[in-house]
């Protein structure tokens, strides 16, 4: 492995270690081996000049300002001409040698390196003027703070943010309404950020795609007029460059179809291709149109297009309250997939399409992935705006913001708006439902399957409609039917979760089990006064169950679901030899397969597990004993024995 993919390496291990021990409390290694494994970071960063932006090594100060300043570009950024045809790609390249790469989907970005240090970020903006966001630049996740190379060096790339770290930041957000759109709209406006601590915690990457020919004349030499040495240095110096590939136009199409097979599981967002011709010294003879550099041209896949007939508009609740029309239509094979449902967004732009039922329209795939309507050849408008939702059948409200319209319900015990509690119900923590993802869920109760929990028990019923539905099929019809079979033999404290009653968590629910001796009766009448009397539950919890049962509609879906299911009690036949003792576990285990276990057995022999240490722990459970993790500090602050888990198994509850 050579020293950059090193350093690369190191920092991403070191930052993973370092945000399981201050972010989790949990230790991934030993403080020795941290320790050694960051000094081989500082070494190979002094020896090779590059620092990463994220490295543990630096301190990052974030900056706060009132607004981005505007800077003028040296020269004026065109954008690239555009083509959708192979073959004008192929006369475009004639036999020159090309370089074929990615056109990511994100925002325009110019790095200006001076002394080896970063010094200036700019945005592409109009092409004329961009916004100063070097501050933000300094957190992208994977840019050299610090290069080798002490001359002044301009490179330009995209910043970009990957599909799983946009569906993370969007899983993090509570508020439907307040999720982002798309990975691109994420990343501009991150990149734009007057903080740049947010712009930190969103994640963005930055991919070097040129580089602004520098003014060192032995260094230009040495690029002996060839692109692809360019992305080469730029590589050795520690940045990410764009995928690219080597391409005559005899290898051209072929490697059109290359990257177009990798779309699908692309992690990164693109828009198309990019074409440059390898000989930077004939690339700049060619000079610029009025728009366009006549060195690098743009591909466009050309969206494949087939006629079918529209035979329903569906209208899907969603959990924001909003009814979306889709679009059903008789099956069209697109890109090499069967295609029959496209998103018709709102109101407005059903009415503007004049869309009507059995209207001949032209469907496509965006970017080869998202099916539109791309033309109604018809345009009969037959269509109908409905006034009961079909979550719920409560009323519906059509609302016009900024002039477009859209169709609401406006009941706010709606299903699709209670989406988390279904999704708390299958979780694995409680019924373990295997297969009922919320895009699952969101979509059964859109299809009018699925109002309430119990309704998941008698989803077999609508096996013709599960199985039409995009993404499912026989097979997974028959794994989920599997699934739900299996959760009918039910752990009881895990039911309790599922139903989500404020503030109860497993732990919870396993002590409210264990008072009332696995009778569900009677914890169904509990009163607060009674719940109170159990360690842990406090007034507020006990009066939140209590009121839960109490609540007519809510005991009545809960005996719906008792007539599903059967409880499974395991009788506990451990030694009580634990009772009244508190234990907490930290760091790696090495007997027991995972932490549950180890609580398991705790718990089975009258024990309680917790979370964090106080002054009513029993003991720390740690194999690390000399570790500086903050439970062992506080452990050692109040008197608390740390034990290994040998010093557990043998009884040994105290570290002397």
């Amino acid at each position: 492995m050579d020293k950059i993919a090193r350093i690369k390496e190191l920092v991403e291990l070191l930052n993973k270690a370092s945000k399981a021990y201050y972010a989790e409390d949990v230790e991934i290694m030993s403080n020795f081996e941290y320790d050694k494994l960051y000094d081989e970071l500082t070494s190979l960063e002094a020896e090779t000049g590059m620092i990463l932006a994220n490295s543990p090594t630096q301190n990052v100060g974030y900056e706060v300002v009132s607004e981005l300043p505007k800077e003028k570009h040296p020269a004026r950024m065109l954008s690239l001409d555009k083509t959708k045809e192979v073959d004008a790609l192929v006369s475009w390249l004639g036999d020159h040698k090309g370089l074929l790469s990615w056109k990511m989907d994100g925002l325009t970005v110019v790095l200006t390196y001076e002394d080896g240090k970063l010094v200036k970020a700019v945005t592409r903006g109009n092409g004329e003027i961009g916004e100063v966001i070097t501050a933000n630049a300094r957190t992208f996740v994977n840019i050299p703070r610090a290069i080798s190379y002490k001359g002044k060096l301009t490179i330009r790339g995209e910043a970009i943010i990957t599909y799983s770290d946009f569906e993370k930041i969007n899983a993090s957000i509570v508020d439907a309404d307040a999720k982002y759109k798309n990975p691109r709209n994420l990343c501009s406006g991150s990149v734009r950020q007057l903080n740049s601590k947010i712009t930190a915690e969103r994640s963005v990457r930055f991919y070097a795609f040129s580089m602004v020919e520098p003014e060192d004349k032995e260094l230009m030499d040495s690029f002996e007029n060839s692109f692809e040495k360019r992305f080469e240095y730029l590589s050795s110096l520690g940045f990410d460059v764009v995928e690219y590939k080597e391409v005559s136009a005899e290898t051209l199409p072929e490697m059109v179809q290359w990257f177009s097979n990798k779309i699908p599981t692309n992690d990164f967002p693109t828009d198309g291709l990019v074409l440059s011709f390898d000989d930077t010294a004939y690339g700049k003879s060619l000079g610029t149109t009025a728009k366009f550099p006549r060195d690098a041209i743009a591909f466009k896949w050309r969206d494949e297009e087939a006629q079918t007939t529209l035979r329903e508009i569906e209208w899907s609740p969603s959990r924001t309250g909003l009814i979306n029309p889709v679009a059903i239509f008789d099956t069209v094979d697109l890109e090499g997939t069967d295609v029959s449902r496209a998103s018709l967004h709102n109101i407005t732009y059903v009415k503007d399409m004049q869309l009507g039922i059995g209207d001949s329209i032209k469907v496509y795939k965006a970017n080869m992935i998202i099916p539109q309507i791309s033309e109604n050849l018809t345009k009969s408008g037959r269509f109908e705006i409905p006034d009961k939702c079909p979550a719920c059948g409560g009323e519906t409200r059509i609302k016009n913001e900024n002039g477009t319209e859209t169709l609401n319900c406006i009941n706010p015990s709606c299903p699709a708006k209670n989406i988390k509690l279904f999704s708390l119900f299958v979780s694995r923590n409680a019924m373990n439902i295997d297969g009922m993802s919320e895009a699952t869920i969101e979509r059964f109760i859109g299809a009018g399957i699925l109002h309430k929990l119990s309704d998941i028990y008698h989803l077999a019923e609508h096996r013709d409609v599960i199985v039409t539905m995009d993404g499912f099929g026989e097979k997974s019809y028959d794994n989920l039917v599997k699934a739900i079979d299996a959760s009918r033999k039910a752990d009881m404290a895990a039911f309790l979760y599922g139903l989500g009653i404020s503030g109860f968590g497993v732990a919870n629910a396993k002590l409210i089990v264990k008072a009332y001796k696995s009778d569900f009766s009677a914890i169904m009448d509990a009163v607060p006064e009674e719940l109170m009397e159990i360690d842990q539950v406090g007034d507020v919890l006990a009066r939140d169950f209590a009121a839960y049962f109490a609540d007519e509609e809510k005991r009545t879906e809960v005996e719906r679901l008792l007539n599903e299911i059967e409880f499974v009690i395991e009788e506990n036949t451990a030694e009580q030899d634990l009772e009244g003792m508190t234990f907490v576990i930290t760091g790696s285990l090495e007997t027991y397969p995972n932490r549950d276990a180890l609580k398991k057995e705790i718990e089975d022999r009258g024990g309680k597990v917790a979370g964090s240490v106080s002054a009513k722990t029993t003991c720390l459970i740690n194999n690390d004993i000399n570790s500086n993790s903050s439970k062992n500090k506080k452990a050692k602050s109040l008197g608390i024995p740390i034990i290994t888990e040998e010093m557990f198994k043998e009884g040994k509850y105290n570290a002397d």
